[in-house]
């Protein structure tokens, strides 16, 4: 027997269409209604409310497209690998987008690129999100059932048996999820679910949801621990967590995060979120998560090689060498204080007592890459080779988590630009909207790719290194990994939280952090006002002639 449920306090009478029979379910306290019936896997079904067919807002996978029927799917999986996880010290992130990470832009096919990214010293991948959403082509951060792996990309078994092949080659698996809207096309939700919902409030993206609703809460709850239980994950991102409104006296966050923590897995799950707010309370020792996206680091390092200063990279911009030297000493920049050109009510929090692994530090990702108007990313758009080499060894070397954005390994020429696969007046919208957000930005503007044009997407694919300088990046990423499994990872795992000390001096940053027993020390020279000297017999120095940028790195013990 299949046991059906659904949340429905909206509705008077609610069906389970199995196959084209019409099955009535029962009501039950609490706006619930239940149905036992037999079926088998492979069905498909639809939920009947007063009268009219839904698809399943918890459906395991679709027939078609997300207003089409759900289909009814066995969890169950022969899992090979033999697996216990990834610590935090060891993680070294890859972004991927499924869909333009390979030519074919499947599952499949980015199995068969393990081998290069585990050769890589890549430890842990993080797929954008994968909740079904409507059409073939798109980022996936419009996703209206977030239980279905986007089916463009292959079945819920093809999704499996990736993450498999990846636990066979040493790789982790976390999934970016995102918890604080829907989509517009396909979310069906607010038709007969309004109380879902908080009329009176809205997310930048859509409906506000209920979260101080106990059921609202629960679906995103169980399917957290549907990813992490059926497909073996390893963990998640949790998208834009400011933007989730709960007034409950325990936050959704909080409450998710201890109900994952309660469970016990079989290996380590690592909660990682991107939250604008720069909060420290949620990654201290006892707290549910793990790591936050340091999007200061990368403002700062974007400001510095590329000299933009509009939006929100004003503040960077004032003072970018400061800006790095107080992230490579705290984590964050932004801790509370006034900034030139900052914000009113400044954001952050005082943040050196954190764990160094609890900033996931990064040069790319699809947001601050696809969210400019042609999709460029930094190495496209910096003069100086060399300086970009010298961020790129800072920032993986550092005692932080180091996150590469798909491509940005190899110096890959393609772009990740914005796109959809919507039709109609959605589509005219976006487009219209894509090319108003631009127009006021001199650097992040220019002609806007069609988001809803086939090429636009396929131009975002990465491809593979062809010409030697993407060999030779490709080559010197590898090594700098190396050196960081090596020789930054073992101090890390005993003492996430080194002892910082930054001398900064004009161009110049000194920074050691000492692990009792063990150091790191790193010596650059950001800028042409640096009295640059490598430390004596460097494990890596990286000089050029015709570039002010210099790095320099010692570790001990060997």
């Amino acid at each position: 027997m299949w046991q059906f449920g659904l949340w429905a306090p909206d509705v008077k009478s609610a069906q389970v269409e199995l196959d084209g029979t019409r099955l009535s379910a029962r009501s039950a306290p609490d706006g619930w209604w239940h149905l036992s019936a037999p079926a088998h896997a492979g069905q498909h079904y639809m939920w009947v409310l007063d009268g009219a067919a839904y698809p399943d807002p918890a459906a395991r996978a679709q027939a078609g497209d997300v207003h089409a029927a759900s289909v009814l799917v066995d969890p169950a999986y022969n899992w090979q690998a033999q697996w216990r996880g990834r610590s935090i010290p060891e993680a070294v992130i890859y972004e991927l987008h499924v869909g333009t990470f390979t030519a074919q832009g499947t599952f499949a096919a980015a199995a068969e690129e393990l081998p290069r990214l585990r050769e890589l010293g890549v430890t842990m991948i993080e797929l954008m999100p994968l909740a079904q959403f409507e059409g073939d082509r798109g980022w996936g951060y419009d996703g209206v059932l977030p239980y279905a792996p986007h089916p463009a990309y292959g079945s819920p078994d093809d999704m499996r048996a990736f993450i498999d092949a990846a636990h066979a080659h040493g790789i982790g698996v976390l999934l970016d999820v995102v918890y604080n809207h829907f989509g517009p096309s396909g979310n069906y939700l607010g038709a007969w679910c309004p109380s879902f919902f908080h009329p009176e409030r809205a997310s930048p993206w859509g409906a506000g949801i209920a979260f101080e609703t106990p059921a609202a809460r629960a679906y995103f709850i169980a399917n957290a621990q549907h990813w992490l239980e059926e497909y073996q994950l390893d963990g998640l991102r949790l998208d834009a967590v400011h933007a989730i409104e709960d007034h409950s006296p325990t936050h959704f966050l909080d409450e998710l995060g201890k109900q994952i923590r309660a469970r016990a897995y079989d290996r380590p799950i690592h909660l990682v979120t991107e939250d604008e707010r720069n909060l420290t309370r949620y990654f201290t020792p006892q707290a549910p998560y793990d790591a936050t996206w340091n999007d200061d680091w990368h403002h700062a390092v974007h400001c510095l090689l590329t000299g933009e200063d509009e939006s929100y990279y004003a503040p960077f911009a004032h003072d970018p060498v400061g800006d790095i030297a107080t992230a490579l000493a705290d984590g964050y920049v932004e801790q509370g204080q006034p900034r030139v050109n900052g914000d009113a009510h400044p954001r952050g929090e005082p943040s050196a007592q954190l764990p160094g692994t609890a900033f996931v530090n990064f040069l790319g990702n699809h947001d601050q890459v696809g969210n400019r108007a042609r999709g460029e990313r930094l190495h496209q758009l910096v003069d100086d080779g060399h300086a970009y080499r010298v961020m790129t060894a800072l920032t993986l070397l550092a005692p932080f988590t180091p996150m590469l954005f798909m491509g940005d390994e190899f110096l890959t020429s393609a772009p990740f630009q914005f796109f959809v696969d919507f039709t109609g007046d959605l589509a005219e919208a976006v487009r219209k909207g894509r090319a108003q957000e631009f127009a006021r930005f001199s650097s992040f503007g220019g002609a806007v790719p069609d988001p809803v044009s086939a090429r636009t997407f396929r131009d975002s694919k990465i491809g593979r290194p062809e010409t030697q300088a993407q060999r030779d990046h490709l080559e010197f990423v590898t090594h700098l990994l190396t050196l960081r499994a090596r020789h930054v990872t073992p101090l890390l795992a005993r003492v996430p939280s080194p002892e910082a000390t930054v001398d900064r001096r004009d161009d110049l940053i000194d920074v050691c952090w000492s692990f009792a027993p063990g150091t790191i020390h790193m010596r650059g020279a950001f800028g042409p006002n640096a009295a640059f000297v490598p430390h004596p017999d460097p494990a890596l120095l990286l000089t050029d002639g015709s570039s002010p940028f210099a790095l320099s790195a010692t570790f001990s013990p060997e």
